[in-house]
């Protein structure tokens, strides 16, 4: 399960044995989200939120919605389209 980026502690994961619709995972400080990507180019959407405050998806959100490009194209170099 690839690392593609952090954030504040919280690993932003793509599995390598995974569904479409392409999607993220969140995981860290005890808690585990699935964020729906929208290739290429959004928006993201909350798909399952197991733990994370309303505060801290914002935040998160936020801090990968000008990745999305580069997310998918992870995605898609994993799973070879979206």
């Amino acid at each position: 399960m690839p690392t593609v980026m952090r954030i504040a502690g919280v690993r932003v994961v793509v599995y390598l044995n995974d569904h479409r619709p392409a999607h993220i995972h969140l995981l860290g400080l005890g808690n585990k989200a699935v964020i729906d990507l929208h290739c290429p180019d959004g928006p993201l959407s909350l798909r399952e939120n197991y733990g994370f405050s309303s505060n801290e998806l914002r935040r998160l959100l936020q801090a990968i919605a000008d990745c999305v490009p580069m997310l998918c194209e992870e995605w898609r170099a994993i799973h070879g389209s979206y």
